[in-house]
């Protein structure tokens, strides 16, 4: 059902973001000067036809490889694609030819606006990937952009990230989360589905799915609890939160299972073009520059062994375990309140 219902609810429900019934594939965010100045060289056709529910930007990837997971009209992908610069490569994914069919034909128009042709679309199921022309290890970054939550098989589509993901590279995505598991009798509701609902993962099983998938240490970096202003729709999942929620998972076969403290710390060089005041690795860890910042081995591998690493300075070793930091990610990592700017620490 959940593939034949995208395609019919995306391709022919919604003609344009305002038809939908919730907030769930919106963004709330504001964007930053540099998403802002890329999203004006995005086609007003393709802008309107938008669905995604956060801002898909991860840091220092020029020149970079990147796959884009249910790209629809290509909103993220000709952002993406201003981002990796001339030397960088975007390949989107999706299921619903109307989408693509936008996405495509103005594929001319966004290289003649960027001065360079980056971006490829392919026809096809995110459940599916091992079915396309795309080779393993290929990609520094995967995005998606609420979109797992509409297929049925979501293991297939973290173990495929993984095996598309080269060492090191980073897999970071939006998507709605539940506070607790939808009930079965609520999933094949068409519009509940399209409308980003009833496919939510309840975020317990989304840490396992993910861990078992080889993404070892999942990040949160932004939430936001879901707004749902239609009466029938809101009646129907009655008493289940939905927020929606932007991780990055990095692919590292050494990090641990929690925070684990070895007397390391990093300090941000101001390098990362737009993040020159402060990089965000997740919510707690907003790492500002020329401030030494004490991290857990896990922190310390994602930035010093991944892209981001000429950006930071490192301090200290493995050699001596000093226990856990309190804390690690036993609760629901999503709050209702508004999260504070200078949050420090490593858990």
């Amino acid at each position: 059902m959940n593939i034949e219902n995208s395609r019919n609810y995306y391709g022919e429900v919604l003609r344009g973001s305002s038809d939908l019934k919730t907030d769930a594939c919106c963004t709330a965010e504001a964007p930053s000067q540099e998403i802002r100045e890329a999203l004006a060289n995005v086609h007003p056709d393709v802008r309107a036809r938008y669905y995604g529910c956060g801002l898909i930007a991860p840091e220092a990837i020029e020149g970079k490889r990147v796959l884009d997971l249910g790209s629809g009209s290509g909103q993220d992908a000709y952002v993406l694609a201003q981002l990796v610069g001339s030397e960088g490569r975007v390949v989107g994914v999706d299921a619903t030819p109307e989408q693509l069919a936008v996405a495509n034909f103005l594929k001319d128009w966004h290289a003649d606006r960027f001065g360079y042709a980056n971006v490829e679309f392919v026809e096809g199921d995110i459940e599916k990937l091992d079915a396309l022309d795309l080779e393993p290890g290929s990609f520094d970054i995967i995005v998606s952009n609420c979109v797992i939550n509409l297929v049925a098989d979501k293991a297939k589509v973290f173990a495929d990230a993984f095996r598309l993901l080269q060492d090191g590279g980073e897999f970071h995505f939006s998507d709605v989360y539940s506070e607790r598991r939808v009930p079965d009798a609520l999933k094949d509701d068409p519009v509940l589905h399209g409308e980003c609902l009833s496919g939510a993962l309840y975020w317990g099983d989304f840490d396992m799915l993910a861990k078992r998938a080889g993404f070892l240490d999942p990040r949160l970096v932004s939430d936001r609890p879901l707004g749902i202003g239609d009466p029938a729709v809101a009646a129907k999942v009655d008493g289940i939160g939905f927020h929606s929620a932007t991780f990055r998972l990095f692919k590292h076969d050494a990090l641990e299972p929690r925070c684990e403290d070895y007397g390391q710390a990093v300090r941000y060089r101001g390098t990362i073009p737009g993040h020159e005041r402060a990089f965000l690795l997740d919510g707690h860890h907003l790492i500002e520059r020329g401030r030494m910042f004490a991290v857990c081995g896990n922190t310390w591998r994602m930035l010093a062994e991944t892209r981001l690493e000429p950006h930071f300075e490192f301090f200290g070793d493995f050699s001596t375990h000093y226990g856990i930091f309190p804390g690690c990610g036993e609760i629901m990592p999503f709050s209702n309140e508004k999260r504070d700017d200078a949050i420090s620490g490593c858990c």
